[in-house]
């Protein structure tokens, strides 16, 4: 089930070491302890949210929103795990830098979705600040030993076509350099039909309750094969 972040959760650890002196007996316990750690080190996945507005469900009924479907998702095609949504109404990609790391630390997630972005270029903020937080936080979660998918966003030709083309391409030119799946355009068929407005709240900018099923569309197939 999603996880509250107010709850805690416990990880145990454990390592084996062998020193100068160990009876044999006792070194061959914790040398089978060892061999066998692998096994015991397989759990449930933990599936870390770490997104805006757009994935905290912003003005929308709770569990409407594409991380609580999500959840049902996973239980249709019989794949366990954990999903925590970390995700914070106008979250900036530093913002999500600032925090990842007590994330990281209190759910040991073993795949980490990154939707941030989007409030980056509403403020006109510079594409290298973004690139270089993305850049990070992806760096982050792999050394944590998560898999990363990055959720690109686009934004209206308004900003200007070359920041706007800028914007769009750096989530696929971190992913690549990175190594990691990236979803080029979470809007994909929201923002971008022949009448996008209908799929948005009054403020034209948060998607209505509607368009979330397609949302989760957009991100599914890279995060499943992520889960393999």
């Amino acid at each position: 089930m999603i996880r509250n972040l107010q709850r805690r959760h416990f990880i145990l650890s454990a390592s084996v070491g062998l020193a100068v002196g160990l009876s044999p007996a006792l070194a061959a316990a914790q040398a089978t302890a060892a061999a066998k750690a692998p096994a015991a080190q397989a759990r449930t996945p933990v599936i870390l949210i770490l997104g805006d507005s757009l994935s905290a469900e912003y003005g929308l009924p709770r569990g409407t929103g594409w991380v609580a479907l999500l959840e049902k998702q996973l239980a249709q095609d019989k794949l366990q795990a954990t999903v925590v949504n970390a995700s914070v109404s106008g979250e900036t990609t530093a913002g999500g830098r600032s925090r990842l790391a007590s994330l990281l630390a209190q759910h040991a997630p073993t795949h980490v979705v990154i939707e941030l972005g989007g409030n980056d270029a509403l403020r006109g903020l510079p594409l290298k600040n973004t690139e270089d937080n993305l850049t990070w936080m992806t760096q982050a979660a792999q050394k944590a030993g998560a898999k990363v998918l990055l959720v690109g966003m686009q934004v209206p030709p308004n900003y200007g076509t070359d920041y706007a083309n800028k914007f769009a391409g750096l989530f696929t030119t971190v992913a690549q350099a990175q190594k990691v799946a990236v979803v080029p355009f979470f809007l994909k068929g929201v923002a971008d039909g022949p009448d996008p407005t209908k799929l948005f709240q009054p403020d034209r900018i948060h998607p209505r309750a509607e368009a979330h099923p397609q949302m989760l569309a957009n991100v599914w197939p890279e995060l499943k094969k992520l889960l393999r």
